[in-house]
């Protein structure tokens, strides 16, 4: 092959992180027409496998700022898509609490639930649709580069909410109408039970612990080249959720639903009144706990 005669690409992890700027439609396009003049070679350079914390961040800006770019319906269907994938966390969570009988089986039973809790997660994140939790963060930093406005933001953060619940709400419907198959049945009641027996305060505090190692996940992904140390980051933050009984919005919403779906006596004040404190604790802990502090650290730096 002749050199002089051919164009040769030659993108680095930089170069494609920067082309990544771009809006879809865009880089679309640049790409077919890059395809027709130029070679593609990726390559891949082991030094950069841990990002600098300037570049997570900038990334971080970037990717939310898409999401406020992107169409309210998008936006709100892949939110539904999210809520219905982590109606199968709830479903694994109420199966690992009945494998355990007696009075003293606490330890192995939360065990158990903390294990299988991040498998619907990981399905969740890495399909790539909308989770509450991670747009406390991610939704924040563009906000905070003065690069979208709040008014955007509470707008993401609406529609994503709503869809998240839309979808755990559906899900709930579908596992519970399949009970004869999954039977799940007391094992929904018993962690639907576990949630609703918190005041206000306590779940709102233990949101802020869940929402703040969500957002944190968040970072991490985005700290990692996309391959298995992914998965285990997702499944780090999640299993840590799951181990301490942290309350999760719409993991939560979805094992909450389920309850009052099979509940005799369904409680709809305690229900409203945990979605109410963990979706609350979740934004606090995502947006003040990991999108602000860590803007702010990273932004101090490149200035000093």
């Amino acid at each position: 092959m002749n050199q002089d005669d051919d164009k040769f690409l030659i993108l680095t992890d930089k170069q494609l992180y920067e082309r990544g700027k771009q809006h879809k439609t865009h880089r679309t396009k640049s790409r077919e027409k890059e395809d027709k003049d130029y070679l593609p070679v990726i390559i891949k350079r082991t030094d950069e496998a841990v990002r600098h914390p300037d570049d997570i961040l900038e990334k971080a800006i970037i990717e939310g700022y898409e999401q406020h770019c992107r169409s309210k319906l998008s936006l709100f269907i892949s939110a539904i898509s999210a809520g219905l994938i982590l109606g199968f966390a709830a479903m694994c969570v109420s199966f690992a609490s009945q494998l355990f009988d007696g009075d003293n089986v606490f330890i192995q039973e939360r065990l158990a639930m903390a294990i299988v809790y991040p498998l619907g997660f990981i399905i969740c994140i890495m399909s790539g649709t909308q989770l509450f939790t991670e747009q406390t963060a991610t939704a924040v930093y563009p906000v905070l580069d003065k690069r979208a406005s709040v008014f955007s933001l509470f707008s993401l953060w609406a529609i994503v909410l709503i869809g998240n619940l839309v979808g755990t709400a559906l899900s709930s419907i579908l596992i519970a109408s399949a009970d004869n198959v999954i039977m799940v049945k007391q094992g929904v009641l018993e962690v639907a039970h576990h949630l609703l027996d918190h005041s206000f305060f306590e779940i709102f505090i233990s949101a802020i612990l869940a929402g703040w190692l969500m957002a944190q996940g968040g970072w991490l992904v985005m700290s990692t080249p996309p391959a298995s140390s992914q998965i285990i980051c997702i499944y780090i933050v999640t299993f840590i959720i799951g181990i301490g009984g942290l309350h999760h919005s719409i993991a939560g919403s979805a094992e909450i639903f389920g309850g009052l779906i099979h509940s005799l006596d369904p409680n709809y004040y305690k229900a409203s009144k945990f979605l109410l404190a963990s979706i609350l604790g979740n934004l606090v802990g995502g947006s003040v706990f990991v999108a602000i502090l860590n803007y702010a650290h990273i932004r101090s730096t490149q200035e000093g």
